[in-house]
């Protein structure tokens, strides 16, 4: 009898048997991209630091932290920082909520790298040797403190003796409600220096970034020689929503922004920030004595 007939075999091939294959998800490091409040365009971090941490879609200007506009308004190593050694004390022993003011300003420090919410020093713009202080918002939102305004008036005396160009970048949230009238005390003492500043014939050009406000609006921000702003940038005394429930009207479309304060002639020129360093040293050029 014959034997039955079987179909050849063949190697097993396990991949027949098997689903698609899935490719391991590639880990993409934290704070690559970034996403513009403006335009809402998603930013690769890198091309906006690059552009000055500006916008490439649509022009919106980044707020910026004390040692990274150093870099841009600077000539490259040319910046001296003055009085890095005054730092904030807690001189009311200011508590709220369980915390410490004292606490508060370790964390601030760490977190910057600065011993309070700006810088002071001299440096070079494009050859000019100036007196530079600029405000750091990422430092208690700028807020003027003691150590601020005594930083302040340290290096506009430094300006008045070196007959100097005096340039602040201003940004600021106001006063810091921690110190209490300490803090609002700096309004007159840095003001009283730029008047001797001034009598000495020095020049003093005001940057206006976003947003100075409050005390600091009230007072040094807006007594340059010129004042400079950056676009869009808020600039004001009082919040809109105090000043509209104060007067109950309602307030013009842009209210507050550095368009409508230029149009009423209390901010000289708006200057884009790749132009910054430019102006700065066309302004020294023209106006100083």
């Amino acid at each position: 009898m014959a034997e039955p007939q079987t179909e050849p075999t063949t190697p097993y091939d396990a991949s027949v048997f098997e689903g698609p294959r899935i490719r391991k998800k590639r880990e993409v490091p934290d704070g690559l991209w970034m996403r513009c409040p403006s335009c809402e365009a998603m930013l690769y971090r890198k091309v906006v630091t690059e552009n000055l941490e500006v916008c490439p879609q649509c022009e919106y200007h980044f707020r910026v932290g004390a040692r990274a506009r150093v870099e841009q308004l600077a000539d490259p190593d040319s910046f001296e920082e003055l009085f890095a050694d005054v730092a904030p004390a807690d001189p009311l022993d200011f508590q709220w909520a369980g915390k410490t003011y004292a606490d508060r300003l370790q964390k601030e420090q760490a977190k910057t790298g600065n011993t309070e919410a700006v810088l002071t020093g001299v440096a070079y713009v494009k050859g000019r040797r100036v007196a530079l202080g600029v405000m750091d918002g990422d430092f208690l939102m700028g807020s003027m403190g003691s150590v601020l305004g005594e930083k302040l008036t340290r290096l506009i005396e430094e300006a008045t003796r070196h007959k100097l160009p005096l340039i602040i970048v201003c940004m600021s949230g106001g006063a810091r409600m921690h110190e209490g009238a300490l803090s609002l005390m700096q309004m007159g003492k840095t003001s009283a220096a730029l008047a001797r500043f001034d009598d000495a014939g020095g020049l003093y050009i005001a940057v206006l970034a976003d947003p100075t406000t409050g005390g600091t609006t009230a007072s040094f921000a807006m007594l340059g020689d010129i004042t400079l702003a950056e676009p869009g940038a808020l600039i004001g005394f009082a919040g809109a929503r105090v000043i509209a429930n104060t007067i109950k009207q309602d307030l013009p479309e842009g209210f507050q922004r550095a368009e409508f304060l230029r149009e009423k002639g209390f901010v000289d020129r708006i200057v884009h920030r790749k132009e910054l360093r430019s102006e700065i040293a066309r302004l020294i050029d023209y106006l100083k004595p």
